[in-house]
């Protein structure tokens, strides 16, 4: 299985999804690609300064790495996204208010003077420092991995979709693997937006901001394995994300990925599927900052001990 690099320059960038966009690289299933990443708003470096130059139709969002094509991805089938190492850069950044953000109007904080946070990150001691004295442990992790859909056109990063994208789920750490529908042709594969540590709900509408040293992913593919929206396994047990504007219907989405994944590993009939989760399943709010919510349910490893004969 082969190992693949990719840095951070103008062939490599985008900031936008789309079915008809020119892959970077191609690999085949079973390869890993090393990445290194800019923060999501294209900082070069923690004092501002910005990449350039930028196109203005296909560079307005997150700073993504992309995309990916995968050798034999066809619509209909899942790609996973095993996710290894996550090194974070040193250096990082926390806004709050001073903009016209849903979430900043209903707390009166539009037309306030912005506070930003601005960190110093240790990797090795897995410590960020803001230069207030605030300090707080990283749990690095990527909030944009995912595929375009079969729409046409350039689709925004800002919302996460069945394809992934824009997720901005904390649990996505070293150790888990992403299982994403594919819509289109080679899957066209993009990440960015590092995270060194964020909360359930990403609430300013910013994490720790940060550049990726490095993340390394390596792709599998699944014809077996027909999947609506986004799930994973992660370390701390089986996720499954619903993403609606409407944060119930959110949920509702995420509970019913849940009963379909129940059901398929436990050989559950629905309704026994619903007890067993009514027991066992947490529904968590993924973020409510990004027009299209996320609420991902979390059946934790080992809940279910075994099934009754």
């Amino acid at each position: 299985m082969a190992i693949h690099m990719l840095e951070p320059e103008r062939k490599t960038l985008t900031g936008t999804f789309s079915s008809d966009a020119l892959a970077v690289l191609s690999v085949d299933p079973g390869d890993t690609v090393i990445y290194r990443t800019l923060d999501a708003g294209w900082h070069t470096n923690g004092d501002g300064a910005r990449f350039a130059p930028r196109d203005p139709m296909r560079d307005d969002g997150h700073a993504m790495c992309g995309p990916i094509a995968v050798r034999g991805a066809e619509p209909g089938m899942t790609l996973g996204v095993h996710i290894g190492d996550i090194r974070p850069g040193t250096w990082g950044w926390t806004v709050a208010g001073a903009w016209p953000h849903p979430v900043n109007e209903r707390l009166g904080l539009s037309d306030a003077p912005e506070y930003m946070l601005r960190w110093t990150l240790d990797p090795d001691a897995g410590i960020g420092t803001s230069q207030f004295g605030h300090v707080l442990a990283l749990r690095p992790f990527l909030g944009v991995m995912g595929m375009p859909t079969d729409e046409p056109g350039i689709l925004s990063t800002a919302p996460p979709r069945r394809t992934g994208g824009n997720l901005d789920c904390k649990e996505l750490v070293s150790g888990s693997v992403l299982y994403l529908p594919i819509e289109v042709s080679g899957g066209l594969f993009c990440l960015g937006d590092g995270h060194a540590a964020q909360g359930d709900g990403e609430v300013s509408v910013t994490a720790i901001e940060c550049p990726m040293e490095r993340v390394e992913i390596t792709f599998s593919l699944h014809g077996d394995m027909p999947i609506k929206f986004p799930r994973a396994n992660t370390p701390i047990g089986w996720l499954t994300l619903g993403l609606h504007e409407d944060l119930n219907e959110a949920a509702y989405l995420a509970l019913e990925e849940m009963l379909d994944l129940m059901q398929t590993q436990y050989g559950y009939a629905r309704q026994e599927a619903l007890a067993i989760a009514s027991l066992t399943v947490d529904l968590r709010i993924t973020q409510i900052v990004n027009g299209v919510r996320g609420v991902h349910a979390v059946l934790p490893h080992g809940a279910i001990r075994t099934k009754p004969v």
